[in-house]
């Protein structure tokens, strides 16, 4: 399923030649002359320029793609990728976090609990969501339907796509680190597989209270990092204007990150991003997302918390008396 987007600015180059080809296929539609030569000049112009432009992407570029407003969020890949999902509500403290939905679904057939960061595409269902980042609640709603999973012996599947927790009065009052890092304790230790996909916008903490996993996954063009590029520019340059050259520095993209360790793996995505195709990018995550969950079933669940465990001490690099460690 083809979407209609509004194009990034590095993508008006390519909406120029499409409008150019479009007007070409009218007039030839039209008329009784010939411009299959022509036609066919543009459309391989085209298809280089696609190549050229998004085989090429800068970190910013990635960064402006993971946010894209017709990007697929997280009931997006429920909808396409999973079956018969049924939502569970409440963190039965507080209340309910829309910016957190999750619940029990199907893959293939496979039971799973299914969770993660819902997004809104116009400023109504963005106030619902608020934004993608969830309170307290959320993070505590979370899991406590991962432990409903580890009861009942379903793997789980998270889905990220945040700029981060919300730092609220309100969140704070309700204790938003201590939320974020009971979770991180406590999934550690849940005796079930676990599998982490960074759809769009992995913010920081954010991102981490449902990103304890075996395995960890990325989009294509999706982002994970410690801080938004236009932040660390604040911070580094007193101007978020050098937002690309943070962006650079942080190595956020999935490339990168996959070269650091830090994720097991990228899922593609459509040419130019994953908001292009909503059906064609569900897809690829559902294969993938099974693959990684067929493995993990196969080994003992002692062995699986070690390897999870040992997967997370692992990273980073420190000193121990003058010692690079």
């Amino acid at each position: 399923m083809k979407m209609m987007t509004e194009p990034l600015e590095f993508e008006k180059p390519i909406v120029t030649l499409e409008r150019q080809l479009a007007e070409l296929r009218d007039r030839a539609a039209d008329s009784d002359i010939d411009m299959t030569s022509e036609m066919k000049r543009i459309e391989d112009k085209l298809t280089k320029m696609k190549g050229e432009i998004y085989r090429n992407l800068s970190p910013w570029q990635r960064v402006m793609i993971a946010r894209h407003t017709q990007r697929p969020f997280m009931l997006d890949y429920v909808e396409h990728s999973f079956d018969d999902f049924l939502e569970l509500h409440g963190d039965r403290h507080i209340g309910e976090d829309e910016a957190m939905p999750g619940g029990f679904a199907r893959l293939e057939g496979r039971r799973v609990v299914v969770i993660g960061h819902q997004k809104g595409r116009d400023t109504k269902e963005n106030l619902r969501r608020n934004f993608g980042s969830a309170n307290p609640e959320g993070y505590r709603k979370a899991l406590r339907l991962m432990r409903m999973a580890e009861k009942f012996n379903l793997p789980i599947v998270t889905l990220i796509d945040t700029p981060g927790a919300y730092p609220g009065i309100g969140s704070e009052e309700r204790n938003i680190a201590e939320a974020i890092a009971f979770n991180l304790r406590e999934m550690m230790m849940l005796r079930v597989p676990i599998v982490a996909v960074v759809i769009g916008e992995g913010g920081s903490g954010g991102a981490l209270g449902i990103g304890i996993a075996d395995r960890v996954l990325m989009m294509e063009n999706s982002y994970y990092s410690v801080i938004s590029p236009e932040g660390c520019a604040a911070i580094l340059w007193k101007d978020r204007k050098y937002a690309t050259e943070a962006a650079q520095a942080l190595k956020l993209s999935a490339i990168d990150l996959e070269g650091l360790g830090i994720i097991d793996e990228i899922i593609p995505e459509p040419m130019g991003g994953a908001h292009h195709d909503h059906v064609a990018a569900a897809s690829n995550l559902k294969k993938h997302v099974i693959k990684q969950l067929t493995q993990l079933e196969a080994i003992d669940r002692d062995e699986l918390l070690e390897q999870r465990y040992q997967k997370f001490r692992q990273f980073g690099e420190y000193r121990e008396r003058g010692r690079k460690v």
